[in-house]
């Protein structure tokens, strides 16, 4: 991540866009994990998965050493095969089709809601084929998805349902947390989210075999428990009972990981207050639409997106982009939509328009800094940058 730096006369103290909030328990538990002597994946992993499975009400908790090594064993352990198709969102980051296309399966991309991104649950219907094997909801920003008529559709047709909760930690739909709706779905302890190992991820089930699978193919597809063939317990023996991956969390990371779960309702009251200060500090303001949150939900605020409407502000999404770096402060574009990237447009034969909604929403999207070591004096930079820079670009 980038540093915030000193400020001098002529430049301002760069704002990032993201930055990690690291404790003395998170560098002391780092510590005493390097002093035990054990590095990889061990008892410490174990402990995660007892507390994250507690945290959102999952019986069971895969730890990963990505959120996208968790959709990968995922749909792997779902069933999803060569020649399948898989229903998910062209406004997602790259992983979300990428381990689809792993398994040797089709993304089949459905259009977006054009105020919360969140993929159209009303498209899903029209989008079944019979090689339509599961669905895969990503819910945008750290907002839920409409979960409830993915489900529907999903029961209706004999669909598996994975979500991608990279930005969801921690998030509720209807009263559910994340991570208790679907058969499986996944998180994401990367460096930008609400708690972070630096890297890694989180695969959350009610269901036990697929838990077991999960686990299984995370290391190599070794029989149950492999990791202890190197304590007083464990044996050298060991099976391969599949061709699995090298998916497994370290207890280094894991180890980080503990404290900041402790923290997960602390960072999570912090980035509402300052998604509630974008809110009223943009209430007024011509060109710019603010984060719309439907009833029922609650916001993990992983993002706060703004699209701005270039006729009524008097410039682009490029332009604001521009003049907020100028005044030190990072930003994001989350996402440009799966099918404008050159491979799946020359792949699938994708147009942009193929997907309205999304392709609308891209041009206009700025993803301002949220995270929860922000300070009162960084939230006024933002907003006031941003008022400045419109009222002064006003047509």
């Amino acid at each position: 991540m980038a540093s915030r730096g000193t400020a001098t006369a002529a430049e301002p103290r760069y704002l990032p866009f993201s930055e990690p909030w690291i404790g003395d328990d998170e560098i002391e538990a780092a510590v005493q994990c390097l002093r035990s002597g054990w590095l990889t994946s061990g008892p410490k992993v174990a402990e995660l998965e007892s507390a994250f499975a507690r945290y959102v009400g999952a019986p069971h908790a895969v730890a990963v050493n990505s959120c996208t090594s968790a959709l990968h064993l995922a749909l792997e352990a779902v069933g999803v095969k060569p020649g399948d198709e898989v229903i998910t969102t062209p406004i997602t980051f790259a992983a979300t089709a990428a381990v689809i296309e792993h398994l040797g399966a089709r993304p089949v991309l459905v259009d977006v809601e054009p105020d919360t991104l969140n993929l159209d649950a009303s498209l899903l219907r029209a989008a079944i084929t019979p090689r339509t094997k599961a669905l895969l909801p990503v819910h945008f920003a750290g907002q839920p998805c409409d979960m409830g008529p993915v489900l529907e559709v999903a029961r209706a047709h004999g669909l598996a349902v994975v979500e991608d909760a990279a930005h969801a930690l921690p998030a509720t739909y209807e009263g559910r947390r994340v991570g208790t709706i679907g058969d499986i779905t996944c998180f994401s302890f990367y460096v930008t989210k609400t708690i972070t190992t630096g890297e890694g991820g989180m695969a959350a089930t009610a269901d036990p075999d697929l838990a077991e699978r999960m686990r299984v193919m995370r290391l190599h597809g070794m029989s149950k428990d492999a990791w202890k063939r190197y304590t007083r317990e464990g044996s050298w023996f060991y099976e391969i009972t599949a061709p699995g991956f090298k998916y497994n969390l370290p207890d280094l990371l894991a180890a980080i990981g503990i404290p900041q779960l402790a923290r997960a309702d602390d960072f999570l009251a912090r980035r509402e207050a300052i998604a509630r200060a974008y809110d009223d500090a943009f209430a007024d303001l011509r060109g710019v639409q603010t984060p719309v949150v439907r009833p029922g939900r609650e916001h993990a605020w992983h993002l706060y997106v703004i699209q701005i409407d270039p006729k009524a502000a008097g410039m682009d999404r490029d332009a604001m982009i521009r003049e907020l770096a100028a005044r030190g402060i990072g930003t994001s574009v989350h996402f440009i939509p799966l099918h404008l990237h050159p491979y799946y447009r020359d792949k699938y034969d994708y147009r942009p328009d193929d997907f309205p909604r999304a392709h609308a929403a891209f041009q206009r999207l700025v993803s301002l800094p949220l995270f929860a070591k922000m300070t009162d004096a960084d939230i006024e930079r933002v907003t006031t940058a941003v008022r400045d820079i419109l009222e002064a670009s006003r047509p």
